[in-house]
């Protein structure tokens, strides 16, 4: 079992018609959990009914929430979820909230540091507050790993270069991945020599790159694994990606083999766009049904 530590923002998805518990972060924590990991989240709430419940929906997913500290001046985060005709999601992420403002805890800093694994992402950086407890824990990670999550206008290509130099693995989606190597000085147009573009720049030799209904590729120690997706009709997009790298995670700490993590991290972040919201409960059986329907 790994003990790993999320970090960054939990919040509340409002769709037109009802609203989730989410934030990137905790959507990981919440698989990674489901998935037999020790997990706390470092984040902050407001001092408010909808953080109180954000809490309860935390302990009881069974996520550690002493990392959670409450704001006695900023709301709990919301945000404004649009779905459009094919179930894709944009976002109106309202600014400030509660989890701009993480502080540096003693806490945070013994979590940290007895943990196998940090997991970050980029728009809990939008504000200085938590963007600098960000950086000092950093310094105190063993295994980091940045989830490249870009939401306008929240983010500079100049921090995200900054986040990705202090990392062990990056990952991104294929649009996220284009942006910031040509911005790095890339000439290339394939994603394996941008891969290895990045890898090189950055010193980071595990990088995984998303490309939605067609699968992902993982560079892991100078060698390339590829998915080429499932076939599904998408309900909801939302929280796809964080699932998919927490089960990507959960297998290669456990030191499973790279082919088989990207293989179960591409099943589970489909069953997951079939489903509504961000979290629906996946079990083994689930996950080895869709992968080898024949064999069930």
């Amino acid at each position: 079992m790994s003990k790993i530590i999320c970090f960054g923002e939990v919040l509340w998805d409002v769709f037109s018609t009802h609203k989730k518990i989410g934030g990137a972060p905790l959507n990981v924590a919440i698989r990674l959990k489901s998935l037999n990991n020790e997990v706390n989240i470092i984040s902050k709430i407001g001092n408010d009914s909808k953080g109180e419940n954000l809490v309860a929906f935390i302990d009881k997913k069974g996520v550690g929430t002493k990392g959670i500290q409450v704001d006695k001046h900023y709301k709990t985060g919301k945000v404004k979820v649009m779905l459009n005709d094919k179930g894709s999601a944009s976002y109106d992420i309202k600014f400030p909230r509660a989890w701009d403002h993480i502080e540096l805890t003693e806490a945070a800093i013994d979590m940290v540091k007895s943990s196998n694994a940090f997991v970050y992402g980029s728009l809990v950086a939008r504000n200085d507050d938590s963007r600098e407890t960000l950086i000092e824990l950093l310094k105190l990670a063993s295994y980091k790993i940045f989830d490249v999550n870009l939401r306008p206008p929240y983010y500079t290509v100049e921090l995200l270069i900054e986040l990705m130099n202090k990392a062990d693995f990056i990952k991104f989606n294929d649009d996220e991945l284009f942006e910031i190597s040509k911005y790095m000085g890339s000439k290339y147009n394939s994603i394996e020599q941008n891969i290895k573009y990045v890898a090189e720049q950055t010193n980071t030799n595990h990088i995984c790159v998303t490309k939605g209904r067609h699968g992902a590729v993982l560079l892991y120690d100078d060698k390339l694994y590829y998915n080429s997706g499932y076939l599904i009709k998408v309900v909801d997009t939302v929280g796809a990606g964080d699932s998919f790298l927490a089960t990507l995670i959960n297998y290669l700490l456990k030191k499973e083999k790279p082919q088989t993590a990207i293989d179960t991290a591409c099943a589970v972040g489909a069953l997951v766009a079939q489903s509504e919201g961000a979290n629906p409960i996946i079990s083994q059986k689930d996950i080895n049904q869709f992968v080898n329907p024949y064999n069930s």
